[in-house]
C-alpha cells in the first residue's frame, strides 16, 4: 500500500542514525576500508602541508638530484627542491583548496578534483534527469549532443579545453566537468527512466506537482545511492587527470608543486636521477587506488545491504 504521508514511526531516521548506518555498512567491508584509509593518509598529509613541511616546496635549498637522505627523505629535484615537501604540498591541490585567481590569490576549500567532480555530477545530473523523465525530444537533443561529445577521446577534450582556456586550477576543473558530464548524464537517465514508473511518481504528477520538483525531490533522492557511488569512482579518474594534464604540461602554473608535471620533471632527469620519478608517481597511484576501492567497496555493500 502506497501513501504520499508517513507515520510518525515511519519518519527518516534522523541524520545521526543515517551517518551511523552507513558507518556500520562501510566497517563491514574491509575493501572500503583498505580504500578509506589510503585516503585518509594523503588528507592527513595535505592538512599537515598547511601548517608545516620539512623544507618550502619551491625553494632551491639543496645540491641537484640528491638520492634520499636524513635530510630529505625522497632526495632532491633537478632543482635541487625537497621532493618530499613538494609531494605533500602537491596534495593541496588535489583535495583541499582550488585557486580562483592567483593576482591576488582567491581560494575556495576543496581540491581541483573534487570541485571537478561536483561540477560533473551537477550538470550530467540535471541533463541526465531531464532527458529520462521528460523523454521524447528533449531526450533525444540531449541524448545525441553527449553523444557526440563522448565520440572525442577523453584526452583529445582536455586539450582542447586547457589549449583554448589556458593552464589554471579553474580551467582543470571545467575540463574535468565537461569530460565526466556525459558519463553522469547516462547513469542518471538510466536511474530516471526506472523510478518515473513507480507509483510515488504517478502519485505526485497526480497531485499536480510540476516537472521540476518531480525530478529534483522525487527522482534525484531515490536514485542518490548509485550516483553517490558513481562520483566518488569519478573522483580517481578526476585525480588521474590532473596527473596527466600536468604530466603533458597543461596542468596547474608552477612553480606550485603538481604531481603530473614532478613526474614528467624527473622523467627528463631520469638518468642522473632514477628514483625521483617514483614518488609523484606513488603517489597518484595509491590515492586513486584508495578512492576506488573505497567506492567498491561501498558499492558491494550497499547493493548487499539493500537485497
Amino acid at each position: 500500500m502506497n501513501s504520499t504521508t508517513l507515520s510518525p514511526s515511519a519518519q527518516p531516521p534522523g541524520l545521526l542514525r543515517q551517518l551511523a548506518n552507513l558507518l556500520s555498512i562501510l566497517l563491514s567491508s574491509r575493501t572500503a576500508v583498505a580504500g578509506l584509509a589510503m585516503v585518509l593518509f594523503w588528507l592527513g598529509i595535505g592538512l599537515l602541508s598547511l601548517v608545516w613541511t620539512p623544507h618550502p616546496p619551491n625553494a632551491q635549498a639543496f645540491d641537484a638530484n640528491l638520492p634520499p637522505t636524513s635530510t630529505n627523505w625522497m632526495g632532491t629535484d633537478h632543482l635541487g627542491r625537497d621532493i618530499w615537501s613538494r609531494v605533500m604540498a602537491g596534495t593541496q591541490v588535489v583535495l583541499l583548496k582550488t585557486r580562483l585567481s592567483t593576482t591576488p590569490q582567491v581560494v575556495v576549500p576543496g581540491g581541483v578534483a573534487l570541485w571537478g567532480v561536483i561540477g560533473a555530477v551537477g550538470v550530467g545530473g540535471l541533463l541526465g534527469v531531464n532527458a529520462g523523465y521528460r523523454g521524447g525530444r528533449v531526450d533525444q537533443t540531449i541524448m545525441q549532443l553527449l553523444d557526440a561529445l563522448i565520440a572525442f577521446p577523453v584526452i583529445v577534450l582536455y586539450l582542447v579545453i586547457v589549449t583554448a582556456l589556458g593552464s589554471g586550477d579553474v580551467v582543470v576543473v571545467l575540463a574535468i566537468t565537461i569530460t565526466g558530464a556525459p558519463g553522469v548524464a547516462r547513469l542518471v537517465r538510466g536511474l530516471a527512466l526506472d523510478i518515473k514508473t513507480r507509483e510515488y511518481i504517478r502519485a505526485a504528477e497526480t497531485r499536480g506537482e510540476s516537472a521540476g520538483y518531480i525530478m529534483l525531490r522525487e527522482i534525484i533522492p531515490n536514485a542518490r545511492g548509485p550516483i553517490l557511488v558513481d562520483a566518488m569512482l569519478r573522483v580517481g579518474y578526476a585525480i588521474f587527470a590532473i596527473g596527466t594534464l600536468g604530466f603533458l604540461g597543461l596542468g596547474l602554473p608552477p612553480p606550485d608543486p603538481d604531481w603530473g608535471s614532478m613526474v614528467n620533471d624527473a622523467r627528463k632527469y631520469i638518468y642522473a636521477n632514477p628514483i625521483a620519478i617514483l614518488w609523484p608517481a606513488l603517489a597518484i597511484a595509491t590515492l586513486v587506488i584508495g578512492v576506488n576501492l573505497f567506492a567498491d567497496g561501498l558499492r558491494e555493500e550497499l547493493t548487499r545491504y539493500q537485497q
